[in-house]
């Protein structure tokens, strides 16, 4: 007998070495492999060729039996987790962690009963969290967040009695946290954070007594945090980040005795900081940032003395920067309090705080000087004091704190130098100081800090010339220097930054030309020299900076090509107004396909349109006024409908109104004005319902006002005057309520006003219908409250002046002369002088002087002046008369000898024509519209000395700016 067992023993030994693994296990094992796809070939050993204890990733029992322990990790595997582990009855620990699986969490391996650690995070799976989970009575460590898991967390983790870990963190799970959760009585870590929770943190919690570790950040929990959550007296972290709870932090927290990271930022939590928080005699750090808290700073470092971080940002708190915040033997490291209500100075005994490293007091109201002990924190790498209302100078022993990387004092009140021992601080990254007072020179032994990678001294009064060192700052990625008083040439040198991104020298007196060491700013994206005396051409290199963004050189005084801003293809917006730039325009800058602004108006250039101008359909502000350019608008231009200003007035356009600028839906300013256009205007203009600004002034159009132009329903500005146009004024006009300015004059419209007009009641500026052939009477006004100015001269009104136009109280201008207006002056308009009605024969002064004669009398009404000139003259002539008489019988009586005398004509005084129209008004600006927060300005009207109405407005080109930073 006992031979026939050693036989069979020996069999199945043989068996086993020629045939390979047959064991249960492995048979399930394999399967489970060919549901895997293993592209890195970490499954390649899976074989019946060997035992499959040898196997990657496995570990058996002890009689080499079962497997016990499947670790996969990382292993780059994709596809589905097989049901078939089910079969694997002895795991007691699988770890498929950190793959690309996807699909479900398989509810057979709630069947592993002896299974006690399961890692299934940083994969793709999804669906829910299977219930039968639950079953693993044995689990110590569930582990399956960063994945897609959605749903709610199934109430049956709560039957896992022997967790310690949970973690389900980085999923989208939703609904409330499980009540049984407080099942969980070995629980040390519970991460549940970057999910969807929402509903209240359970009560039950406080039953998890050994929890070590609480995570619940970035979800949607509410109401307050609960008290009972003081009871977790093992509890080290707890990160409550980023939710919506409310009400006041519980004054029980300040039993959680080995708490060293509480975080509680983002959320509601209004009330003060409980000074229960003090007795944390373990806590590291410190979160309260971003919430509602209030009333003064009452966490006090001298008792937490292990406490290393301290962030009160953004919160309501008041009162001042507590002046025992830091003890001798402080460890505090960090300690952010900006954004809040803090008032009062900065305490000197902060500067007992050394071991400080980062300081954020920025966005208070606080003032006074920075003591000039600051150098005792010499640990301080990030100084950050802006938005206050600090005073005084910056005290020099700034230059001692060797560690600093980054000084933000920007929009404070300090005055005076920079200080030269700024020069010492060779780690300092970030210097802002803008929006400040400062004044003097920019120190040479600034260049001296060669790590400085951004410089913004915007909105100082810095003076003198920029540092001609400023090339040793190889790292300088920013340089601001914009809105200060800065003159002489732009250094050289600067040409040898050559990391740098960012330029703005704009608003300063810089002087010269550009050096043509700037072809080595190879990295450069934004420039804005704009309101400066630069001069000459640019330079031919600058054709190799292939970076450009962003680039504004308006009003200075450039002259020659802009070919060499043309390389880039990359150029969002370009603004080279203002300047004498002359030449073509280069057809180039259509390779920027995302331009959204071209402006090159107020120049001298020539030529025509480039029609590649046509490609460039992302382009939303075209600005080309105020040169010479000739030829018609070049037809392919139709392509760039989302052009919302469109500006090609005073050049030498020919041609017609293109048809097709009424399929631009977003135009909202359109200025053709003083051009050589010819025809019609486009009824097609009609369909631009977004247009506020619509100029045709100053052409040859001739035809009839379309109907259509009442489509603009947005309109604020026209303006058609100087043309040929005829026919009628349309009554559709009435549709058009939102027009603040009317300019129709020097056409040849007939007909009669249309009585609409009365109706739009936004009308300010001016309404001006004059030099005409208008006929008819002049229609109900008075409903024009806000008119300014209203000029209907040189026309063929008839009839009487209408009392309705006294109720215009607004109105400062009146010009009705030069029409066949009859009847007594309305006593209402009495404030105007004889100039507004003058050319008006039947016209006569208003009561109680009555209207004599008939109509067709000759006698005519004289103003007081020119009454008041005639008595002083006959007064005048009359005592000359006298003086002469008297001269002669003096004479006579003393028999001298015979004198003749010559009789005076007129008394000897000219009498000057009165100037009609001066008003302090017309040396005002022209009022602006704004449309998608670009400047409108009207163009400016020419003067015609011929006429007798003068509304003239005078645009401030120095006004037009678009910063672009």
């Amino acid at each position: 007998m006992c031979n026939w067992m050693l036989f069979l023993s020996l069999l199945c030994s043989l068996l086993t070495v020629t045939l390979g693994d047959i064991s249960v296990d492995s048979y399930w094992l394999l399967r489970i492999k060919s549901q895997l796809v293993d592209p890195e070939g970490v499954l390649d050993d899976w074989s019946q060729r060997a035992n499959f204890c040898s196997w990657s990733g496995l570990k058996c029992s002890d009689n080499l039996s079962n497997v016990v322990s499947l670790n996969l990790s990382g292993s780059g595997l994709s596809g589905f987790i097989s049901p078939e582990f089910s079969h694997l009855a002895s795991l007691q620990m699988l770890d498929l962690s950190s793959n690309s699986l996807n699909g479900s969490i398989p509810p057979e391996l709630g069947q592993l009963q002896n299974l006690k650690e399961l890692h299934l995070y940083s994969n793709y799976l999804s669906g829910k969290i299977p219930p039968e989970i639950g079953h693993l009575k044995k689990l110590q460590i569930l582990r399956i967040g960063d994945n897609m898991l959605t749903g709610e967390i199934t109430p049956h983790i709560g039957d896992l009695t022997e967790l310690r870990i949970l973690g389900l963190a980085y999923c989208q799970l939703n609904g409330s946290i499980p009540i049984k959760i407080g099942n969980l009585k070995h629980l040390k870590s519970l991460n549940l954070q970057k999910n969807s929770l929402s509903g209240l943190i359970p009560e039950e919690i406080h039953k998890c007594r050994e929890l070590q570790i609480f995570s619940a950040a970035y979800n949607m929990l509410e109401e307050e945090i609960p008290v009972s959550m003081g009871k977790l007296e093992a509890l080290e972290i707890l990160n409550l980040a980023n939710n919506s709870f409310s009400r006041s932090i519980p004054n029980e927290l300040g039993n959680l005795s080995n708490l060293k990271y509480l975080n509680l930022l983002g959320n509601r939590l209004n009330g003060e900081i409980p000074s229960e928080l003090n007795q944390l005699g373990q806590l590291e750090s410190l979160d309260l940032s971003q919430n509602n808290l209030s009333g003064n700073i009452s966490i006090l470092n001298t008792h937490l003395k292990n406490l290393e971080s301290l962030v009160l940002s953004d919160n309501l708190l008041t009162g001042g920067i507590p002046i025992n915040l830091c003890a001798s033997n402080s460890n505090l490291k960090k300690l952010f309090l900006s954004g809040n209500k803090l008032s009062g100075t900065i305490p000197s005994d902060l500067l007992n705080c050394s071991s400080l490293q980062q300081l954020d007091l920025s966005n208070n109201m606080l003032d006074g000087e920075i003591p000039s002990g600051l150098d005792s924190l010499g640990n301080l790498t990030d100084l950050l004091l802006n938005n206050n209302s600090f005073t005084g100078i910056l005290p020099t022993e700034i230059g001692s704190m060797s560690n600093l990387e980054n000084l933000f004092l920007f929009h404070n009140s300090f005055t005076g130098r920079i200080p030269v021992e700024i020069g010492k601080l060779q780690r300092l990254s970030v210097l802002y100081l803008y929006e400040n007072q400062m004044s003097g020179s920019i120190p040479r032994e600034l260049t001296n800090c060669s790590s400085l990678t951004e410089i913004d001294f915007f909105g100082n009064h810095f003076t003198g010339s920029i540092p001609a060192t400023i090339g040793k700052l190889k790292n300088l990625v920013l340089l601001q220097l914009r809105q200060n008083d800065l003159s002489g040439p732009i250094p050289p040198s600067l040409g040898y930054c050559k990391k740098l991104q960012l330029l703005a020298l704009a608003d300063n007196r810089l002087s010269g030309s550009l050096p043509p060491t700037f072809r080595f700013l190879t990295e450069l994206s934004l420039i804005t020299l704009y309101n400066n005396s630069l001069e000459g051409p640019l330079p031919e290199s600058l054709f190799l900076l292939k970076n450009f963004t962003f680039i504004n050189f308006s009003h200075n005084r450039f002259t020659g090509s802009v070919y060499p801003l043309s390389s880039s293809s990359s150029l969002i917006k370009i603004d080279l107004t203002n300047n004498s730039f002359s030449g073509p325009i280069p057809s180039r800058f259509a390779n920027s396909k995302n331009l959204i602004r071209l402006r090159l108006g107020h120049n001298i250039l020539t030529g025509k349109i480039p029609s590649e101008f046509g490609l460039l359909t992302e382009l939303n502000l075209l600005d080309l006024s105020s040169n010479n350019l000739t030829g018609e608008v070049p037809p392919k231009l139709s392509s760039c409908k989302k052009l919302d200003h469109l500006l090609l007035n005073d050049n030498h356009l020919t041609g017609t109104i293109p048809s097709w600028i009424g399929n631009f839906q977003a135009l909202g300013e359109l200025d053709l004005s003083s051009n050589n256009f010819h025809g019609t205007v486009p009824a097609e203009l009609g369909s631009c319902s977004r247009l506020l600004k619509l100029s045709l002034q100053g052409n040859n159009l001739s035809g009839e006002i379309p109907r259509e132009i009442g489509n603009l329903t947005s309109l604020n500005v026209l303006n058609l005057q100087r043309n040929n146009l005829s026919g009628s004024i349309p009554s559709a006009i009435q549709q058009c309520k939102k027009l603040y300015e009317l300019r129709l004059s020097e056409n040849f419209l007939t007909g009669s006003i249309p009585s609409e007009i009365g109706k739009l009641t936004e009308l300010q500026v001016i309404l001006d219908l004059s030099k005409n052939h208008l006929s008819g009477q002049i229609p109900f006004l008075g409903n024009l409250e806000k008119l300014e100015r209203l000029n209907l001269s040189f026309n063929h009104l008839q009839g009487e002046v209408p009392p309705s136009l006294g109720k215009l109280t607004s109105l400062h201008r009146l010009n009705l002369s030069n029409n066949l207006l009859e009847g007594p002056i309305p006593s209402t308009l009495s404030r105007f002088q004889f100039g507004s009605f003058e050319g008006n024969d039947n016209l006569c002064s208003p009561p109680p002087i009555s209207c004599s004669g008939s109509a067709g009398s000759d006698r005519k009404w004289l103003s007081d002046t020119v009454v008041t000139r005639i008595v002083v003259a006959i007064v005048f002539t009359s005592t000359l008369i006298c003086l002469v008489m008297f001269y002669i019988m003096l004479r006579i009586w003393r028999n001298w000898r015979k004198v003749s005398v010559s009789s005076l004509d007129s008394g000897g005084i000219e009498h000057k024509k009165e100037e009609k129209w001066v008003h302090e008004d017309e040396k005002r600006n022209a009022e602006y519209w704004k449309v998608n927060s670009m400047t409108l300005v009207p163009s400016l009207e020419k003067q015609n000395s011929t006429t007798k109405s003068i509304f003239h407005l005078k645009m401030n080109i120095g006004d037009m700016k678009n910063t672009l930073v």
